[in-house]
């Protein structure tokens, strides 16, 4: 066990010193003359008893002491200058990090993005896209924003709102489809969730033809396929409005069914900091009004599906 105190000042200078192999250049980046970078070390391998560098003609080699303290030392003031790096005019920026399906991301949260940003310009927010599949504990998230029925194990669920589904296609393909039986004879691009394709054919009153498309496990791939002419895809269409508006998709048929909805998802064990809430509060706010329903829309609702 150690009896004396050992300096922060020395630890720096051997860990910059570590990195360089340098007294020199350790001493450059802390502003210090080489020689105070030496006397620095010096004194900790006075401290431990024992040699952290090896002296040699040209620069310098770590001895097995000094190869097991750098690590450490070297996450621990990465550690610390992330930290700080937060403090920014007098204020602390929190850090959230929230998971989401690519389509909501795409289609929703990145329009408003700024807006929040706006509202809370101390709150980091960091988003990692997904394809509904999560692990909110083994990824360190705080919020996973998921589409299904809002029941998963573990967690607490604030529904969002619902995204119906409806077929959409490039325009030349668009041309080509006046009932939804054509459809039979097109290319139907398909989710992970088989069945998705039955239920809206059920819906539209037609029998479901076989569908062999390929198969995505994101919306946004499949959207941009059907955009390209690759088939006609299966969407929750107000996640698309963007490409709608600009003509790169159409939508040739007024069916929809609803499968899910989109949840805001968190572990019940969570304890929420204030950066959470402001997020929590902000999205909750932000999608509290509905949009207008059209009364040739035709709904259904059954189970949940990757969105």
């Amino acid at each position: 066990m150690l009896n004396s105190h050992v300096p922060l000042n020395a630890l720096r200078a051997f860990e910059a010193s570590a990195r360089h192999l340098s007294f020199t250049k350790a001493g450059l980046e802390l502003r210090v003359t080489q020689a105070a970078v030496s006397h620095q070390v010096n004194s900790l391998e006075e401290i431990l008893g024992l040699r952290l560098f090896r002296r040699l003609p040209r620069g310098l080699a770590l001895t097995d002491e000094g190869q097991a303290l750098i690590p450490v030392l070297a996450d621990s003031f990465g550690r610390i200058r992330a930290v700080l790096e937060r403090f920014e005019d007098g204020h602390f920026r929190d850090v959230v990090t929230v998971g989401t399906v690519g389509t909501f991301a795409t289609g929703w949260l990145l329009p408003r993005l700024k807006e929040f940003c706006d509202i809370h310009p101390y709150v980091d927010l960091r988003l990692l896209t997904n394809n509904n599949r999560v692990d909110i504990a083994g990824e360190g998230l705080d919020y996973a924003i998921r589409f299904g029925d809002g029941s998963w194990h573990g967690t607490e669920a604030a529904p969002l709102f619902t995204a119906p589904l409806s077929p959409v296609c490039a325009p030349d393909i668009a041309k080509k489809l006046r009932r939804p039986a054509d459809l039979a004879r097109q290319t139907l691009l398909r989710s992970y969730r088989a069945d998705e394709w039955a239920h809206w054919f059920e819906a539209a009153g037609v029998p479901c033809p076989v569908v062999r498309g390929a198969i995505f496990d994101s919306s946004v791939t499949m959207a941009e396929a059907a955009a390209q002419g690759a088939g006609v895809a299966l969407l929750p269409v107000r996640m698309f409005a963007r490409e709608l508006r600009q003509g790169r998709m159409v939508r040739p048929f007024g069916v929809e069914i609803t499968l899910g909805a989109y949840w805001l998802t968190w572990l019940k064990s969570k304890q929420q900091t204030k950066a959470m809430r402001a997020f929590q509060d902000w999205l909750l706010q932000s999608v509290a009004a509905p949009e207008p329903v059209t009364s040739k829309t035709r709904r259904r609702s059954r189970g949940s599906s990757g969105r």
